[in-house]
């Protein structure tokens, strides 16, 4: 069965270039603008690329519409980005930035390692405890007390990797790469904040933040 991709852009020229380039690998639907987006991502996609600039309900709001129903990769489609902007798409749940204008062999490499990432993690399923915590990795639920927790997608990524290799230490940059990817454009700076909202969420509902600062070196999980 091919994976399943969502395009969204509202200029048709793009929409169709993108569309004949991927159709022949993989399922592929299409979107002129965010609401018609929101709709056609209940499909449960395998990968959305998604336009940012678009009229009415443009990338970043379609993205937070969908991030708590849906877990596949967003690759956000602009023609400028800023690290503001870079910031602001990560906090709504974005994966990855493509500038336009793109090769399309370049963003379908970005596809493939981003869906290939995405197999690697659904092919895990062991459960931590840790405490009153505990996290199952295949459905990437956490509870805490036997109540439910709930992380953006990647909080759970940074969670799952520091969790996965308890009492080792990961900088910002680790965190960054191992999470985003080592060809994100991000900024490792947004790891922090990421790191600060997961502190927040554990110790409200379990008491302890288990992330442990190492000054000077990152971070560890501490449980």
């Amino acid at each position: 069965m091919k994976q399943r991709l969502l395009i969204v852009d509202d200029e048709p020229g793009i929409l169709e270039v993108m569309g004949d380039y991927f159709a022949p690998r993989y399922e592929v639907l299409t979107a002129r603008e965010g609401r018609e987006a929101a709709r056609k991502a209940g499909s449960q996609p395998d990968l959305i690329l998604l336009d940012i600039n678009m009229p009415g309900m443009d990338g970043l709001e379609v993205c937070r519409a969908i991030r708590d129903h849906v877990s596949c990769p967003i690759l956000f489609l602009t023609a400028r980005v800023t690290s503001g902007d870079q910031i602001a798409g990560f906090r709504a749940g974005a994966d990855d930035y493509i500038l336009k204008p793109f090769d399309l062999e370049e963003l379908s490499a970005r596809v493939e390692a981003h869906l290939r990432r995405e197999e690697r993690r659904q092919g895990r399923a062991p459960l931590g405890l840790f405490g009153e915590v505990a996290i199952d990795y295949a459905a990437r639920a956490v509870t805490a007390g036997g109540q439910p927790v709930s992380f953006s997608r990647r909080e759970f990524d940074i969670l799952e990797l520091l969790t996965l290799n308890p009492g080792q230490v990961f900088d910002r940059e680790r965190i960054y790469e191992a999470v985003w990817g080592i060809d994100g454009e991000g900024n490792s700076d947004t790891v922090m904040e990421h790191i600060r909202k997961i502190r927040a969420k554990l110790g409200a509902a379990a008491g302890k933040s288990y992330i442990e600062t190492v000054w000077g070196c990152g971070y560890k999980w501490n449980g």
